[in-house]
């Protein structure tokens, strides 16, 4: 109980708290000493620019001072205050704790009046008064409320009370006949105080009594008191009692706060309940007084603080209170604080419980998929696309969380991934024409990948099969018979090309000239993807055609792409124009035209290589046109 004194004294006059109030930053102050310690601020300055501008220095290091509202929910409600031009400095004064304080402020004297005040009124607080916490040195604007704003701390008032009345006497024995002890416990069942002599010979730990609670004689004091709760008022609303909890802003409030104040939306719980919620903090308590060996004054203080029953004011602390331990705490684990142990300090872990437990356990081994089984009647190639499809054996019985499929390159190279997700079923488009494709497909789950099904093999389309891509062409091209005609609304040259691209093997495709007014001009070849769609094909790098050349209506033009060769070859009506066009090729390419409003093609696919040719074969005496 002595190391809890310093708790229960003003930082400002060194006392005994006399009607304390709470600060924002949850330190207590004694009514008298914030009226003593407040600082008026000039009514045309903040305190900013007064303390630009001042020439005094103070002996503290002031922070920033913070003007926002005292309980704004985005604001801590206080800052630091610093000196002002029109007050002169004065160097601080300190309290017999030690602790620095301002010096208080000249109060001006009051206006004559013909009407007397009544006794017990306080004067009132100058307007843009401000005070400063004298342990943390923040400090804060005071409101039109002036301090009666702060709650006032009736949990810490009453431990001083119930402190000062142990100080004050020593409890005697009851039943010692002369001369009677100091009592060293006392009984709750029997209501009597006890001296160790005493206790041995009337009060013996066997029979019916071995069953009676003996406490320490301050403790047995204070629960036969048995003092009246005094009844906490709202400080918004002075006639009303607190009744509620608001879980939001932290603080106990009255109905009337939920009706008119700023609670009203808030999340709001009983008092009693919250109060017993709060008392968590004697468990933390608890453990610090195991772990140290040796109580602190704040161990002390907070000790007397749980046995405080009036909820209100028990609440109006309890946060404060909990940062406050959980501060201490972490600096136990940092070791600031190195806690004493004596010699016979043990600790042993009872691990009997839970080895029991785990001879108990079932352990169900994880296992990966089996094997995927391919459903061979429903995997087929189309055109340039291969759609595969598989499922689980049948008896299988272990979880499968998704699939892998895998396709080589169509020229027996390494497998890459080309789909991973839960579906049984998968189509791979873009694959080269005329080419052989391995593919094989496994299963996973958390415990792993399992093993590869079958290798399937699948030919893909030996001839092309394809249409004009409306995805991609000029918005002037104009499409008709199943995307297999097209024709323009523009008299400027615009590009439309093929669905499919190609990059491998041999390929043959005509176009026969169904419209062909005033000389049009267009032009036939292949293109890559990003070739430029609004000027004549074959204008820029992207692209490789031949202009008209005797084309008229009714005309067919082919065209013959070898990647085998790297060559390319038209025809007009069936006869060879030249012997190459273009060699060199590389890459993907799709067919393509350019045309106007005075042409309308239509496209041919699916048609063998014409017989004159010989793929991979070079023809001596052709050249490159």
């Amino acid at each position: 109980m002595d190391e809890m004194e310093e708790e229960l004294k003003c930082p400002v006059c060194g006392s005994f708290y006399r009607e304390p109030i709470i600060l924002p930053c949850s330190h207590n102050i004694c009514l008298a000493c914030a009226r003593n310690i407040l600082v008026q601020t000039p009514d045309a300055e903040s305190p900013q620019s007064s303390r630009a501008s001042g020439s005094g220095v103070s002996d503290y290091d002031y922070l920033d001072l913070d003007k926002m509202s005292l309980y704004s929910e985005a604001d801590s409600g206080y800052g630091s205050y610093g000196g002002f031009v029109s007050a002169p400095t004065t160097p601080c004064q300190k309290s017999p704790n030690g602790v620095r304080v301002f010096p208080p402020t000249v109060p001006q004297p009051p206006p004559q009046h013909h009407l007397l005040q009544h006794p017990g009124c306080l004067p009132p607080i100058p307007r843009n008064s401000c005070i400063t916490c004298p342990q943390c040195h923040r400090s804060l604007i005071l409101d039109d409320r002036g301090l009666r704003g702060f709650p006032k701390n009736r949990v810490l008032e009453g431990v001083v009370d119930r402190y000062q009345q142990s100080k004050a006497a020593a409890l005697k024995c009851q039943l010692c006949e002369k001369s009677p002890k100091e009592a060293t416990v006392m009984c709750e069942q029997c209501d009597v105080f006890y001296c160790d002599p005493c206790r041995l010979r009337c009060h013996p730990p066997r029979g019916p009594l071995a069953k009676h609670r003996l406490v320490p004689p301050a403790q047995g004091r204070i629960s036969r008191r048995a003092s009246p709760r005094k009844i906490s008022t709202c400080t918004e609303h002075e006639l009303e009692n607190l009744s509620m909890y608001c879980v939001q802003c932290k603080m106990p409030v009255c109905y009337q706060c939920l009706e008119e104040g700023k609670h009203g939306t808030h999340e709001v719980k009983a008092l009693g309940a919250m109060w017993k919620l709060h008392k968590v903090v004697r468990d933390q308590i608890s453990h610090c007084t195991v772990k140290l060996r040796q109580t602190t004054g704040l161990m002390e203080y907070c000790l007397e603080v749980i046995k405080e029953n009036d909820p209100s004011g028990f609440l109006q602390i309890s946060d404060a209170l909990i940062r406050r331990v959980h501060m201490t705490e972490s600096q136990w684990g940092k070791g600031t604080l190195t806690p004493r142990m004596t010699s016979d300090f043990d600790l042993t872990l009872d691990s009997g419980p839970l080895l029991q437990t785990i001879h108990q356990l079932d352990f169900v081994q994880m296992k990966v998929p089996a094997a995927p089984m391919l459903q061979l009647e429903e995997c087929c190639t189309q055109n340039n696309s291969a759609t595969l499809s598989w499922k689980q054996p049948p008896l299988s019985t272990i979880a499968v969380d998704g699939y892998i499929l895998e396709l080589d390159d169509g020229s027996g190279g390494q497998f890459r991934e080309v789909y991973v997700g839960t579906e049984t079923i998968c189509t791979v488009d873009g694959l080269h024409f005329n080419s052989t494709y391995k593919s094989r497909v496994k299963a996973f789950n958390a415990s792993g990948v399992g093993q590869y099904s079958k290798t399937l093999i699948m030919q893909t389309s030996e001839i092309a099969w394809f249409t004009f891509d409306t995805a991609s062409a000029h918005p002037d091209i104009i499409f008709s018979n199943d995307n297999l005609t097209v024709t323009c609304n523009s008299y400027d040259d615009r590009v439309v090309m093929g669905n499919s691209g190609f990059s491998r093997g041999v390929h043959y495709w005509e176009m026969t000239v169904d419209r062909y007014d005033n000389h049009p001009d267009p032009a036939f070849g292949v293109a890559r993807g990003d070739v430029l769609k609004d000027v004549m094909l074959g204008k820029d790098d992207k692209a490789w055609a031949m202009t008209d050349g005797g084309i008229g209506k009714g005309a067919t033009i082919g065209v013959l792409l070898d990647f085998t060769r790297g060559i390319l070859i038209f025809l007009i009506n069936d006869e060879q124009q030249g012997p190459v066009a273009f060699e060199g090729l590389e890459g993907i390419y799709y067919p393509a035209i350019s045309l106007n409003r005075n042409v309308q093609v239509t496209l041919h696919t699916g048609l063998p290589i014409p017989d004159f040719y010989t793929p991979g074969e070079v023809d001596p005496t052709g050249s490159v046109c």
